[in-house]
Parts: C-alpha cells; sequence; structure tokens
C-alpha cells in the first residue's frame, strides 16, 4: 500500500514565544523530523498542512505572520507539496484529496498539532475517505484545555484523544513505525 507522511500544522505559533504554545512541541517536531528523513530516504511522499486563518484578529496562525509559517526545522524545500487549511479537517475545502489521489496514495501515516483538533478531524476523515491511517502517538501534540471549571492536562488530553482514536487508527510511536 503506497503511503504519504501527512504533517499537520507543524507552525510557529505552536512553539515557544507563539500564539498558542503547546506542550513539548519540540518534542514532537524531533519525532516528524525522524519520519521526514524515512519518508525522503524512500522516496515517499510527505504532505504539509498549513493552517492560515484569514479571519481578522484572529488568536493564531494569522495570514502573513511568521506565526503561521511552517516551523523552520521542518525538512520543506522548494519542491515541497504544501496544503493550505482554513478548518481542522484537512480534507475540508482543500486540494488534500486530490493530491493523495494524483500520488495514488493508499494509506496517511499522520502527524502534527493539535491532536484535539486537527490530528483527530483529519484522522477520522481519513479513515471515512479509506486511507487506513497511521496515527503516529509521539509525533502529536497538544495542550492542557479547561471545561466545567477544570484544567485538563494535556498528558490526560493526548491519552483520551488517542485511545478514541484507536477506533479510526492503527496508532503506533514512531520508533515502533520505524522498525
Amino acid at each position: 500500500m503506497k503511503q504519504a507522511l501527512l504533517v499537520i500544522d507543524i507552525q510557529n505559533d505552536y512553539f515557544k514565544a507563539g500564539k498558542m504554545e503547546l506542550v513539548a512541541p519540540g518534542q514532537t517536531l524531533k519525532q516528524i523530523n525522524k519520519l521526514e528523513t524515512h519518508f525522503s530516504e524512500r522516496n515517499e511522499p510527505i504532505i504539509y498542512i498549513q493552517h492560515i486563518n484569514y479571519q481578522p484578529n484572529p488568536l493564531f496562525f494569522e495570514n502573513g505572520t511568521s506565526g503561521a509559517d511552517l516551523h523552520q526545522q521542518l525538512h520543506v524545500n522548494s519542491s515541497s507539496i504544501i496544503v493550505e487549511k482554513q478548518y481542522p479537517n484537512s480534507f475540508f475545502q482543500t486540494t488534500l484529496q486530490e493530491t493523495l489521489a494524483s500520488l495514488q496514495v493508499e494509506q496517511l501515516v499522520v502527524t502534527g498539532m493539535m491532536t484535539h483538533m486537527c490530528v483527530d478531524s483529519t484522522t477520522r476523515a481519513g479513515k471515512e475517505l479509506g486511507y487506513h491511517p497511521i496515527l503516529i502517538s509521539d509525533a502529536t501534540a497538544t495542550k492542557d484545555l479547561t471545561f466545567d471549571n477544570r484544567t485538563v492536562q494535556a498528558k490526560d488530553v493526548q491519552s483520551s484523544y488517542l485511545a478514541a482514536l484507536q477506533n479510526f487508527a492503527k496508532i503506533v510511536s514512531t520508533e515502533e513505525y520505524l522498525k
């Protein structure tokens, strides 16, 4: 089955001094870099998803700001495939599905940020569209959330979402995938 690596929203606003800093985004980026190297060495496609917010005064990923830029430590170059999106689901109103079809991709290896938003939405859509997702657990990141006047720690958000996504994807670590 031909695979593609999907790298969702690894953008500056999610890192230190960004407008929406996540928990341990640098660790996530290191795992994604390992996967980028793996896919590049095998000449398999890597697709970068970039969320751009065109709304006035958005909280983050504002069009034209450095916060919306893909992180400089990604292996992006002039021939990289970059799909822009405006919604959590990377398939919704984007060219992603057409891109995958043109590359004859049958399976997605999903990485990215935030686990509880765009990774979740895209993984579920990928399953529904027949892409047999593999979700790389340590190549995703999230943040603390608040509900009912309680803070839900990022590690608990991460565990909860990964537990639920087992119904939509095979979930493995970077090390397990690379074996």
